[in-house]
């Protein structure tokens, strides 16, 4: 049975010490390198070749998700899973987008750590149980933002306008129901137009809905 081969990048030895007897009490498993910083650790994965290289999130010099991105790009073979001692939603999206295919938490049981690690060893992508419900709420509120973004340039009264013209009313409708004459709201949709760079009304209505703007609107 082929070993899985591991780097354990970490600028604290005892936590060196501690995955290593830990890895080392498993058949399938062996460390075959140790770094404490980025030069390090692009040094013994060049000789070693692992598949899977341990990070810590925080080290001197470089941040491990920095040196996961060099990692990953220098070593595609070679798989990264982040250790970190705490939660940080930022941290974990950036780790993600590194190229790192783990998140686990130091303090996860040692269970949890070795079945990280042969699931990534098969290729297959995880975040440690505790992450998943926050980074989820982190995704939802990053799009959140961008569809608020999405209608930034518009002042309210624009926002209201382009709401009910969402809803298929026509101007001198939209007019009636925020007290607007005809042509202050047809001059408030060419404007929206140009703002939002879109040709005409259809258009328009149909951007305004894929961007959830009554969920917008309700919030406001």
């Amino acid at each position: 049975m082929n070993r899985i081969r591991i780097v354990i990048v970490d600028d604290h030895a005892l936590v060196r010490i501690g995955l290593t007897t830990l890895i080392g009490d498993r058949p399938d498993m062996e460390v075959v390198g140790e770094a404490s910083d980025l030069s390090q650790a692009l040094r013994v994965i060049q000789e070693t070749q692992p598949h899977i290289v341990l990070m810590d999130i925080r080290m001197p010099g470089q941040s491990g998700i920095e040196a996961t991105h060099q990692i990953v790009q220098r070593f595609p073979h070679t798989r990264v899973i982040i250790l970190t001692s705490f939660i940080e939603d930022d941290l974990v999206m950036r780790a993600i987008h590194a190229g790192a295919a783990g998140y686990i938490l130091k303090q996860a049981d040692n269970d949890v750590l070795l079945n990280a690690i042969q699931t990534v060893a098969r290729g297959e992508s995880l975040l440690d149980p505790t992450t998943t419900t926050r980074l989820l709420n982190y995704v939802r509120e990053m799009e959140r933002k961008a569809e608020q973004n999405v209608f930034s340039s518009l002042s309210d009264r624009e926002l209201s306008v382009l709401a009910e013209l969402s809803k298929g009313k026509t101007n001198a409708e939209i007019g009636k129901t925020l007290h607007l004459s005809e042509k202050t709201v047809r001059n408030h949709v060419s404007v929206i137009l140009e703002k939002l760079h879109l040709s005409n009304r259809v258009e328009l209505a149909t951007y305004a809905v894929e961007h959830h703007i009554f969920d917008l609107i309700k919030k406001g």
